[in-house]
């Protein structure tokens, strides 16, 4: 049986996707994993193909995100999460299971695809190990969100587009 047709702007994200040396993943409406590039593959363990598209509970019981302690990070409650489905793009630190790390410490950047009045029809994520010398603390999104005090985090919405390491603004269009 043939899965429908996915939107344009996703198939074209694909297509961005497969020709970064970024690890990237491509999200549908949905929170379904529909894709990820050969870099995240190398991440991962597993190729996209072996892997196939995966939804939100399987790719999440499969590779995270998790807290700085390794317990689940419910998806629905993830400040990426949440600035996608308004439109915005985002930035966070977590924990993901990997080929080489139970634990890999990551920066993961999301970029909702948005082509219609109707809303996000999806979301490009890319992310990069957390270097060791890095500020912050990877792994704590959750556990601080919205939390102006802690470092490397605002609250929702107060980004300076400026400083690493926050969150983008909505950028009027």
């Amino acid at each position: 049986m043939e899965s429908p047709q996915k939107p344009l702007e996703l198939i074209l994200a694909r297509n961005l996707l497969t020709s970064i040396s970024t690890p990237s993943f491509l999200v549908d409406g949905e929170g379904t994993m529909v894709f990820y590039n050969e870099a995240a593959a190398a991440v991962l363990g597993r190729s996209f193909e072996e892997a196939g598209q995966m939804s939100v509970d399987q790719w999440t019981e499969t590779f995270g995100p998790l807290s700085g302690d390794g317990d689940a990070l419910e998806f629905d409650e993830l400040s990426l999460t949440k600035a996608i489905r308004a439109g915005r793009p985002a930035h966070g630190s977590f924990r993901i299971r990997t080929a080489h790390d139970p634990e890999q410490a990551i920066e993961a950047a999301a970029f909702p695809i948005v082509a219609s009045p109707e809303g996000s029809s999806g979301a490009m994520i890319m992310f990069w190990p957390h270097e060791a010398g890095d500020s912050g603390n990877p792994g704590r999104e959750a556990e601080k969100a919205g939390d102006p005090g802690t470092p490397g985090r605002e609250a929702e919405g107060t980004a300076d587009p400026g400083t690493p390491g926050r969150e983008a603004e909505e950028v009027p269009g």
